[in-house]
């Protein structure tokens, strides 16, 4: 979607897409994908999510970056944090705690910030982007990344033709497709889910990057 319309949600509080809580799917499967405790994840996209926070509670320092100033601000006023503000190229860095978040457009970030990441996070993303920016979108994260990587991703399939995205409905072979230069994937599970009324499923997948 246009940066506009995701500003605009977030200047609304038009914010369903927020679960205000860890994600149980997150909390189903991390603890069997062996990822170290005193490691670092990447959270592109990541709003004021609450997943954050689980990832620092298990020892992690996390980095994200989120396109809203109105999402990083209420995600440090929430935590009671006051983070230090800097500038990284066309990007605003905040840092607090184990938080390193990034605020402007995600195809801005290079690979510094993210040189310690073997960890992604992606629930919200790739769901939110329509089918002309996804393969940018993979390709990015695949170049910034430093080897070896793994990316927990999360999506959703349903019938697209009754309601319009964002989130988009993508599946299994829709990400293979995507990624299938970039990383081998591998379905941990499924679950029922709904998305605006209408029955979806939701699969959890990790990508291993090559």
């Amino acid at each position: 979607m246009e940066k506009e319309f995701w500003l605009q949600r977030w200047q609304e509080q038009q914010i369903g897409f927020h679960e205000g809580r860890f994600n149980s799917s997150l909390l189903n499967h991390w603890p069997h994908l062996q990822a170290p405790h005193s490691g670092s994840v990447f959270v592109p996209l990541c709003g004021k999510s609450q997943d954050l926070v689980f990832f620092a509670e298990n020892g992690m320092t996390v980095v994200g970056i989120e396109l809203s100033h109105i999402a990083v601000d209420a995600f440090f006023h929430e935590q009671g944090l006051t983070p230090q503000r800097s500038q990284y190229g066309e990007l605003q860095c905040y840092r607090a705690g184990p938080y390193t978040l990034f605020c402007g457009d995600l195809f801005a970030l290079d690979t510094e910030p993210l040189k310690d990441c073997h960890w992604v996070y992606d629930r919200a993303a790739l769901i939110a982007l329509p089918e002309t920016m996804r393969r940018d979108y993979c390709q990015h994260l695949a170049r910034i990344l430093p080897r070896p990587c793994r990316n927990l991703t999360i999506t959703l399939e349903y019938d697209q033709s009754l309601k319009a995205g964002p989130p988009f409905s993508i599946d299994p072979s829709m990400l293979a497709e995507l990624c299938n230069d970039l990383a081998d994937l591998v379905l941990l599970g499924e679950r029922p889910e709904e998305v605006k009324g209408i029955t979806a499923v939701e699969y959890s997948m990790v990508l291993n990057y090559r």
